[in-house]
């Protein structure tokens, strides 16, 4: 009786073992390392130094990205990769739906807009925009993604879920992300990753960390309205030069004695305009600046006492004052706080691609990103990857630097990256919920 029983469930064995090697979820994961292997392929390679070329030469600053559009949309035809276009007035966010269907969805983003700075880098694809300049390295960013695109389409058939792939506008202060994110087409998505330059770190390195990683930051215009007057007699005007220099040193004494030494925070004041005469005391000076906290609370705190010493200065001094945040015109950036089990996530990946030894923790910046708005939203993961080459003749420039430059080696560690990251987050998803 036992050897009948046997043999009769032989051929149902069988055939649950072939379903389970033929069905789509049973499919081998993509090596990290072999993604990075495909990237470096002279042909791809190429392709993404062409794309990253034809974008800095033409920059675009926030909200105007058309030409840059354009060929974000170009490149996604020629891949064969569907997209919504216009989102947030320039952007596009395209859609990779792999061969199970559309499963979860993970998106991955990159910013598109420059910087109005003169770029003073010559070479053959120097910015041919006067004023204009890719010196925040978007135009990496942007490459990088077209190059996960492509990646990600060639292998389509292994992806267990959908990619979205962000091609945002207006990063830089503008809150671009705000206004994808307000168009509604991330609402089905389950977590979010993206990468920035970093010119500290060499090509092939990563650098994060979890929890708070990047600043929230907001901005301040103060105008004192005093009264002017002839600089022989100061006792007949009311000085707004005195109240602004005293007002921009009692703002110095927030960080100094009213912030934890321990937590990051800063208020500094950028310009100063007042007079234009040596013998006339004017009628206003205005000043502004930028303030800065690793929590969005902290940043609210910061703002409160920004306005009540202004105003308090003003009622000292005999005069008027208005504190302008310009949160209409430019939103103020939340902190960006990176999700542990995110943040674990690519790092695992990274660790597998580039060795352990080239995944760095590093401080948390007081720099802000509007990829911030995306981390309140879903599950976020923020790395900075490294640009620098020791054999490179030029020197270290910073970001926002009119010298900045980047080893192009850096474009398929990132796509790469990008690819790895989302492929690897869909197979733990399918196999989890499987």
């Amino acid at each position: 009786m036992a050897s009948s029983s046997s043999s009769s469930l032989l051929p149902l064995l069988l055939l649950l073992l072939l379903l389970a090697l033929i069905s789509p979820h049973a499919a081998s994961p993509v090596p990290a390392s072999d993604l990075l292997g495909a990237a470096r392929e002279p042909g791809l390679a190429a392709w993404l130094r062409g794309v990253r070329r034809r974008i800095h030469q033409h920059p675009e600053l926030a909200f105007e990205e058309y030409r840059t559009s354009e060929l974000v949309r170009a490149e996604l035809d020629a891949i064969g990769v569907s997209y919504s276009w216009p989102v947030a007035k320039t952007g596009v966010v395209a859609k990779i739906v792999g061969g199970a269907g559309a499963g979860p969805v993970v998106a991955l983003r990159a910013d598109m807009d420059a910087l109005p700075l003169q770029e003073l880098v010559d070479w053959e694809y120097k910015s041919q925009e006067s004023g204009k300049m890719h010196a925040c390295g978007h135009d990496a960013h942007t490459s990088m993604l077209l190059g996960a695109a492509k990646l990600l389409q060639s292998r389509k058939d292994d992806i267990k879920g959908t990619v979205k792939l962000v091609f945002q506008p207006a990063e830089e202060g503008y809150a671009g992300a705000y206004h994808v994110l307000e168009e509604g087409i991330l609402d089905d998505v389950s977590a979010i990753f993206g990468l920035h330059v970093d010119p500290s770190l060499p090509v092939g390195t990563v650098a994060s960390r979890p929890g708070p990683f990047m600043a929230a930051s907001g901005r301040f215009f103060v105008t004192f309205i005093g009264k002017g007057g002839h600089a022989a007699s100061p006792h007949h005007a009311v000085d707004p030069i005195v109240m602004a220099s005293s007002a921009i040193i009692s703002l110095q004494t927030i960080v100094a004695r009213e912030i934890d030494p321990l937590q990051a925070a800063v208020i500094s004041v950028t310009f100063v305009n007042g007079g234009d005469a040596y013998n006339v005391i004017p009628e206003t000076v205005s000043f502004g600046g930028t303030f800065r906290s690793l929590t969005t609370e902290g940043l609210s705190y910061l703002k409160k006492r920004i306005k009540e010493i202004i105003e308090s200065h003003a009622i000292m001094n005999r005069c008027i004052a208005t504190v302008d945040f310009m949160e209409e015109e430019r939103r103020p950036y939340p902190a960006t706080v990176n999700d542990k089990g995110m943040y674990d996530h690519a790092r695992a990946v990274a660790g597998a691609m580039l060795g352990e030894d080239n995944v760095k923790v590093t401080d948390p910046i007081m720099a802000a990103e509007d990829f911030s708005y995306y981390a309140q939203r879903f599950p976020a993961a923020f790395f900075m990857i490294g640009i620098h080459d020791e054999a490179m003749t030029t020197g270290v420039h910073p970001l926002h630097s009119p010298n900045f430059v980047i080893d192009e080696g850096v474009l398929p560690v990132g796509a790469a990256f990008h690819a790895a990251v989302a492929m690897e987050y869909l197979n733990k998803r399918t196999t989890t919920s499987t």
